[in-house]
């Protein structure tokens, strides 16, 4: 399926557009290809872009004073990534995305993205249902963290997104529950 069609079905879930507008609102994104490992935002960078994933994979994360990684998100097809602290508050970046696998994406500007909303109500409530969606699992994974133990974590992790264990390095979704890649081979084998 093509980038345009894949924005669309993704689009539609929440609101509808004729095709009038969605080929305007399509109009504004520019896919751009991403090799595997290439840096999409470094911290310090200014951000003025969100990226919605066509195809492979990216990762949104933090590296520590003592250099441990922090995994916020993995961005599968039809996630969106981005700093969003930076993007919103125009600061420079504080995390990282990069890219798993070789990626294909649809890059939206802040400024592009501000002005569909104005321009059209539709776009500005799927762009608030996708923000909402995104701060409940946040909410959600947070409170994993602080209620259940690191198995109990994996197998939520597993059974919400199953093709991850096959897609991403198992250091990586070690990085991402918060445990070592020894915790993890422990807890895939137990």
């Amino acid at each position: 399926m093509e980038a345009k069609a894949i924005l669309k079905e993704h689009i539609s879930k929440t609101v509808s557009l004729t095709q009038e507008e969605f080929d305007y609102f399509y109009s504004h994104f520019k896919p751009l290809s991403f090799k595997k490992g290439q840096t999409i935002i470094g911290v310090g960078d200014n951000v003025n872009h969100e990226y919605f994933v066509i195809s492979g994979c990216l990762k949104t994360f933090f590296i520590n004073d003592e250099i441990k990684m922090y995994i916020l998100q993995f961005a599968m097809p039809t996630w969106w990534a981005s700093d969003y602290n930076a993007l919103y508050n125009q600061t420079p970046a504080s995390i990282n995305v990069d890219c798993i696998t070789d990626a294909e994406v649809l890059c939206l500007s802040s400024e592009d993205r501000e002005k569909l909303c104005a321009e059209f109500h539709q776009i500005e409530h799927f762009f608030r249902w996708r923000t909402n969606k995104g701060y409940i699992a946040s909410q959600k994974r947070l409170l994993s963290f602080m209620n259940n133990n690191v198995k109990t974590r994996y197998e939520e992790l597993l059974a919400l997104y199953p093709q991850l264990y096959n897609l991403v390095p198992k250091h990586l979704i070690a990085a991402y529950l918060g445990v070592s890649r020894e915790t993890l081979s422990r807890l895939h084998n137990s």
